[in-house]
C-alpha cells in the first residue's frame, strides 16, 4: 500500500498554488520532491497532513481516502511530518522533546522504548538528553526534530528542506541517517532544494513546476533538458 495523491488542487484561503497533482508515494521507498521555489512543494506536505486548504482531488492513504481527515487522526494513521525550519521546542531539554512526540501514547515502558530507538539513530542527541534544545547545532536541532516525528513510528515521515541552513558535510550525515530510517520500514517523501544530494537517496523523483508535476522518474530525470530549464526559469515561494 502507499499515499496516492489524485488530481489534487489546493493552497491558502482563495490563493491556489496546486493545479492537478498526481503522485504516488509507495512504501518502503524514498521519494523525493524537488523543483524552483514557489512550486508548491511544501504546500504539497502541507496538504498530505491537512494544514492547508483543499478545493479539489483525493490523497489516499494504505487504501483509506484520508482528504478530509483532521491532522491528529492522520497521525494516529502513522503519517508524521516534519516542517521545514527544525521546529524544536528549544526551552525544553532534549529528552522533553522526544517525549512531546509520543503524546499519542501513555505507556512509559513504550515511550522508553522508542526513545533508545530514536538515540540508537541520533547517539549525539543520547548525549545531550537534558540540555536545552536551544543548546544543540542546527544539524543537531533537525535530527531531533526527525527523532521526535519517529517518537510515533510512523509507517511515512513527510520531511520539508530536512538540509536546509545545514553544511555539507552535516547533511551528507543527516541524510545517510534518512537512508537508514528508510531500510527499517518507514516510507519518506522529501521536499528538498538541495535537488543533486536528495535525487542521490531517491528510489522515485518528481519535479514540481508552477504546481503541476512536471517530470516523474528515477535518477537519470536529473540528466532531463527540461529540469535546467525549470530551475533557471522558477521565481516565488514554495
Amino acid at each position: 500500500m502507499s499515499l496516492v495523491i489524485k488530481n489534487l488542487e489546493g493552497g491558502y484561503g482563495t490563493l491556489q498554488i496546486l493545479f492537478g497533482v498526481d503522485m504516488d508515494v509507495k512504501n518502503n521507498n524514498i521519494t523525493v520532491l524537488i523543483g524552483p521555489n514557489g512550486a508548491g512543494k511544501s504546500t504539497v506536505l502541507k496538504s498530505i497532513f491537512n494544514l492547508c486548504t483543499i478545493t479539489k482531488g483525493t490523497i489516499t492513504y494504505e487504501g483509506k481516502d484520508i482528504t478530509a481527515l483532521p491532522t491528529h487522526k492522520r497521525l494516529a494513521n502513522g503519517i508524521a511530518f516534519v516542517p521545514q525550519g527544525r521546529p524544536v521546542f528549544s526551552s525544553m531539554t532534549v529528552k522533553e522533546n522526544l517525549e512531546m512526540g509520543a503524546f499519542l501514547t501513555k505507556e512509559r515502558k513504550i515511550i522508553d522504548e522508542r526513545m533508545e530507538a530514536v538515540l540508537k539513530h541520533f547517539p549525539i542527541l543520547r548525549e545531550k538528553l537534558n540540555q536545552n534544545a536551544f543548546t544543540l547545532s542546527g544539524g543537531q536541532q533537525q535530527m531531533l526534530a526527525i527523532g521526535r516525528a519517529l517518537m510515533q513510528r510512523p509507517k511515512l515521515l513527510l520531511l520539508d528542506e530536512p538540509s536546509l541552513g545545514l553544511a555539507p558535510k552535516t547533511m551528507q550525515e543527516l541524510f545517510a541517517k534518512i537512508q537508514q530510517i528508510n531500510k527499517e520500514g518507514v516510507a519518506i517523501l522529501m521536499v528538498e532544494q538541495n535537488a543533486k544530494s536528495a535525487c542521490a537517496i531517491a528510489d522515485e523523483i518528481y519535479v514540481l513546476e508552477e504546481g503541476k508535476v512536471a517530470l516523474h522518474g528515477d535518477k537519470s530525470i536529473l540528466q532531463h533538458e527540461k529540469l535546467k530549464h525549470i530551475y533557471l526559469g522558477g521565481h516565488g515561494h514554495s
